[in-house]
């Protein structure tokens, strides 16, 4: 089990650090293998969010692959699934679950973590405006660390 929980924590990682790699891609020459990789990422991107412009990050003069809240769900989802992996070593095996790792912690957790992502939403909807694309990155990283916090340590359970 601790290969899944590898396998999860690195394609976190991998997914997180080609969104600003595609973007740098996205300058190369067509039909090279980079432009081929851009094209990939963003393809690939459009089926998962929005990529409305104004709500993604531009870096490199060009806008990421996904918004700016699922960029936050990535880069949070990097950092908790190779927290909870390189933090599981660490400990020593415990028997049976706790009240906080059973089923209703975990979806304590889940609620807790969707929070600032849902209270942005609803600011957006009763007020018309909308929050800064850091805002709204900081709430995904929220909910991407805790939810691949939580799929990694069970994969290890």
């Amino acid at each position: 089990m601790r290969t899944l929980a590898w396998v999860l924590a690195g394609g976190a990682v991998l997914w997180a650090a080609s969104l600003p790699l595609a973007a740098f891609a996205a300058h190369a020459p067509a039909g090279s293998p980079a432009s081929v990789f851009a094209l990939a990422v963003y393809g690939f991107g459009s089926v998962i969010c929005h990529q409305r412009p104004e709500r993604s990050f531009q870096v490199w003069s060009a806008q990421l692959p996904v918004c700016a809240r699922c960029t936050g769900i990535y880069l949070g989802a990097a950092v908790g699934g190779m927290a909870a992996v390189l933090l599981r070593i660490k400990e020593r095996p415990r028997a049976g679950r706790t009240q906080a790792t059973g089923p209703a912690g975990v979806r304590v957790a889940l609620a807790v973590a969707l929070a600032p992502a849902l209270l942005t939403l609803v600011y957006e909807w009763t007020t018309g405006l909308t929050p800064s694309n850091v805002v709204r990155a900081l709430t995904g990283i929220v909910l991407g660390l805790v939810a691949a916090w939580i799929v990694v340590r069970e994969s290890v359970r």
